[in-house]
């Protein structure tokens, strides 16, 4: 679907790279930076997994930690100089990998462990409803990614990922109008689960609740970025301006539809 559109309508999609924001080189300072959270966020969950009633915990929590450990052997390896700086595309891939199994699956996890060590007394009935949130929060999830997906769709195909357009000058006041409907459906959903579970277990602490409500705001927020990542991960494969010099500093300048990574190759080897 997006093979139709010209570099010119993902052209603002430039702009994080354009300001070294994601940048070869930042992103190697990152992922080792990552290393460390990442480790504590494990720790956590094993700290809690220990407390809770979630069926699953061990057989999550060892799947997640194999996960991240060949994460975390990717990110080092990525945030070596004589590696990323040949592999950018793939430097980019698993900067996604990370963020999203960081922030998105790590803040999930922690939401359903802590709601399981919250609950003092360990039934079927229990377990059940919080199998039940899980399900519906996952399903809140791949709504809102479905939506996002959508709506980005026709934001690219009506140009207003185009530089110097009109709709590029006022795109961020555009975007906030256009972030309404999934801010509806992922804080309705978010209310209605936190109201399930509180007239439920009535004895759920404040402090909870926020630290739940958090983590899942923080899970919704992940997926609601990630079809921008993968975009972006697509045009760097397709266009030569989306992708930097062999030093990581400078960025490729950007060029008409017709140079991309193919016909680059194909004009070196002529």
């Amino acid at each position: 679907m997006l093979g139709k559109l010209t570099e010119d309508d993902f052209s603002v999609l430039r702009k994080p790279l354009e300001s070294k924001r994601q940048s070869p080189n930042t992103f190697a300072g990152i992922f080792i930076l990552c290393l460390f959270l990442q480790a504590l966020l494990l720790y956590i969950e094993f700290t809690l997994g220990e407390e809770s009633i979630f069926p699953y915990t061990n057989q999550v929590f060892m799947f997640h930690i194999i996960v991240s450990i060949i994460l975390g052997f990717l990110s080092f390896i990525y945030s070596i100089p004589a590696i990323y700086l040949r592999s950018q595309r793939i430097q980019y891939l698993i900067s996604i990998l990370i963020s999203q199994n960081m922030f998105g699956v790590s803040a999930f996890i922690l939401a359903i462990l802590l709601l399981g060590a919250d609950i003092l007394v360990e039934s079927q009935e229990n377990v059940n409803t919080l199998m039940t949130f899980t399900y519906v929060t996952l399903i809140i999830g791949g709504i809102i990614f479905l939506l996002t997906c959508i709506r980005f769709y026709f934001m690219l195909i009506n140009g207003e990922y185009r530089r110097n357009s009109q709709k590029d000058k006022f795109r961020r006041k555009l975007e906030k109008r256009s972030y309404v409907p999934i801010v509806i459906v992922g804080s309705t959903g978010l209310v209605l689960s936190m109201q399930y579970l509180i007239r439920n277990y009535g004895f759920m602490t404040f402090e909870s609740v926020f630290i739940v409500a958090l983590c899942l705001i923080i899970f919704f927020a992940m997926l609601f970025v990630l079809p921008e990542q993968l975009v972006i991960l697509y045009c760097k494969y397709r266009f030569d301006s989306f992708n930097f010099d062999p030093n990581g500093r400078h960025l490729y300048p950007a060029s008409d539809e017709q140079t991309n990574i193919s016909s680059r190759k194909k004009i070196n080897k002529k």
